[in-house]
């Protein structure tokens, strides 16, 4: 199983509507992709900053390559986000799970 992780910082006023956004179409988006496990949205404000992370679970990279395209390494964006996002981080995080509880 392979986590991928991607960032992204929004105004803290934007961050309510962000998260909806997120819930809205991102999650929906990765679900529908065979190999995905799971999605997690987290969220930390930080001022007048608000910090977003999405953390996904995936089966395998071919999975994530479904999702992402063949540099499964490159950041995917959605149009929307271009209302929100403070940059636009170029690459995401992968991690092997190599333990876990059940």
């Amino acid at each position: 199983m392979i986590a991928r992780i991607w960032h992204g910082r929004v105004p803290t006023p934007k961050a309510h509507a962000y998260r909806e956004l997120l819930n809205r179409l991102a999650i929906p988006n990765y679900r529908a992709i065979d190999g995905n496990l799971n999605v997690y949205i987290l969220e930390r404000a930080d001022g007048d900053v608000t910090h977003f992370i999405t953390l996904t679970f995936w089966r395998d990279m071919d999975s994530i390559k479904q999702f992402a395209g063949e540099n499964a390494e490159t950041a995917k964006y959605y149009p929307e986000d271009s209302a929100f996002l403070i940059e636009f981080e170029p690459t995401v995080l992968h991690y092997e799970i190599v333990g876990q509880a059940h």
